[in-house]
């Protein structure tokens, strides 16, 4: 639980660079990334990418993240 939290928020401020004007600041990007990362490590074995690692783990939660950052940033324009 812990090493989910402490790789949400390397996720989170990732994908705060990567969706640059998407996001809500870096207590708020780090709060998505926390969340992101249980979305990526449900999300990565569904498209059918396994495996575990650091690397893994960081790039698994960044790109739950990013889907989180993408899916909030769409429905805030609706």
């Amino acid at each position: 639980m812990i090493y989910t939290l402490i790789i949400g928020l390397i996720a989170g401020y990732l994908a705060g660079l990567l969706m640059k004007g998407k996001g809500f600041g870096l207590i708020g990007n780090l709060i998505v990334g926390v969340l992101g990362a249980f979305v990526g490590f449900f999300v990565m074995p569904l498209i059918g990418f396994g495996g575990g690692g650091i690397l893994y783990s960081i790039f698994a939660a960044t790109l739950g993240a990013v889907i989180l950052l993408a899916v909030i940033g769409f429905i805030k324009k609706a």
